[in-house]
């Protein structure tokens, strides 16, 4: 599997926020998208992920113009949890909203404890803490399995416990051939990543 960009150029509110930028990542592989606030890399995931169009340039998968997006998991600053349902109710939609093929995924409670979170599985999502809730948001990730993970500052509201526990299921998704793009100011422990520096908006 190879996402690969070819001058992408992404416009919002009437300027260019990114200009031709070009990646390719395959199989196991990272890509850090660095630079200034302000410079785009929000961005530019959320165009990846199809929620932004593109303003020129093209994005393929294995060489063709895919459905990117069902390959896809985006986890961006909002949580996407529901406060009034439970941890295991949030998990077990998006593990059936997100389901591809025949592979189901981890259950919601061995997702939870892969980010040390298994005891608040029957705790609304309300009552979580804001690292709570990004480690919650984070095992979304496992529940319904998906090759390209878009992943926009995941280290935001983690100590440092549960940004080893990050590192350690980026690995593995890594090992598996999974592909990992993330927007990021800090160390995120993506060994052999390579890097995308996007510039200051004008």
């Amino acid at each position: 599997m190879r996402l690969e960009a070819r001058k992408l150029c992404i416009d919002r509110g009437g300027r260019r926020i990114v200009e031709s930028a070009d990646f390719s990542v395959a199989d196991g592989g990272a890509l850090v998208v660095a630079g200034p606030n302000g410079a785009g890399k929000s961005t530019l995931l959320r165009a990846i992920a199809g929620l932004l169009p593109l303003a020129g340039g093209r994005l393929t998968l294995d060489g063709e113009d895919e459905d990117i997006p069902g390959a896809l998991h985006y986890v961006g600053h909002a949580e996407g949890m529901k406060p009034a349902l439970t941890v295991r109710e949030n998990l077990c939609f998006w593990a059936a909203f997100m389901q591809r093929g025949d592979n189901p995924g981890r259950s919601p409670s061995d997702a939870l404890a892969a980010f040390g979170l298994a005891h608040v599985i029957d705790i609304p999502a309300g009552y979580l803490s804001a690292g709570q809730k990004r480690r919650a948001a984070l095992a979304r990730l496992l529940v319904a399995p998906r090759p390209i993970w878009l992943l926009d500052e995941p280290t935001t509201a983690l100590d440092a416990r549960a940004q080893g526990a990050l590192a350690a299921v980026m690995a593995e998704h890594r090992t598996g051939g999974g592909l990992i793009l993330a927007a990021t100011h800090a160390p995120l422990g993506l060994d052999g990543a390579a890097e995308l520096r996007l510039g200051a908006a004008a």
